[in-house]
């Protein structure tokens, strides 16, 4: 038995959790390979899926997984402060307005139409839910590729260093700064599709 707080009771008592639990799966063990924790044989749960853990899930109109990426703490344990601080060339970025986005996925069984229009909605989730929160800077771990998708979809968003090839991979540390005019910018390169979303917690309640 996995010993995470999540492990034990939200894939079978929250369904929208759940169901990106499994998309997680789908997307980051069985599409990208990655050696990573596997609940009951269908649910990604790792070590950073904590109480203080927060996720932004897109559903249809059934319930059904379409798109989700989890934010995580910049003051506790987090994947860049945790794992890969050597990325950062000027230090991580730490602070009770920054968060890490994390696991951003998409679900892998819609159309690839559906699957940008999903991408362009879930980035629109993460800065709306940005500007009510409070939260002033976002930061991740990218790929190379994936820094470049993001940096031209016409935030504010930029290198914390030089980028560093760890494994297989070449990965880069990023920091995204919301503001008030993020929405507009985000509009300005054709990204910015307003849309519901579900903001939960690991307590599987909605977070205001």
């Amino acid at each position: 038995m996995l010993n995470f707080p999540l492990a034990a009771h939200v894939p079978a008592s929250h369904p929208v959790l759940g169901a990106m639990f499994e998309a997680r799966k789908r997307v980051f063990v069985d599409l990208l390979g990655w050696d990573v924790p596997v609940l009951k044989g269908s649910y990604e749960v790792d070590q950073f899926d904590t109480e203080d853990a927060v996720y932004i899930v897109l559903t249809d109109d059934r319930g059904r997984h379409r798109a989700s990426t989890r934010l995580l703490r910049s003051e506790g344990p987090h994947i860049l402060g945790t794992l890969f601080p050597a990325l950062c060339e000027h230090g991580v970025p730490t602070g009770p307005k920054v968060r890490e986005i994390t696991r951003f996925c998409i679900e892998p069984t819609l159309s690839r139409p559906e699957r940008r229009l999903a991408r362009d909605e879930l980035v629109s989730a993460v800065a709306d839910h940005a500007l009510r929160a409070g939260i002033d800077s976002y930061t991740a771990v990218a790929t190379r590729g994936w820094f470049s998708q993001v940096a031209r979809f016409g935030w504010d968003c930029r290198a914390l260093g030089p980028g560093r090839h760890i494994g297989e991979e070449n990965l880069i540390a990023l920091r995204i700064d919301i503001a008030a005019d993020t929405p507009a910018l985000l509009a300005g390169r054709g990204i910015y599709r307003k849309s519901a979303f579900h903001i939960l917690d690991a307590a599987m309640e909605p977070v205001s």
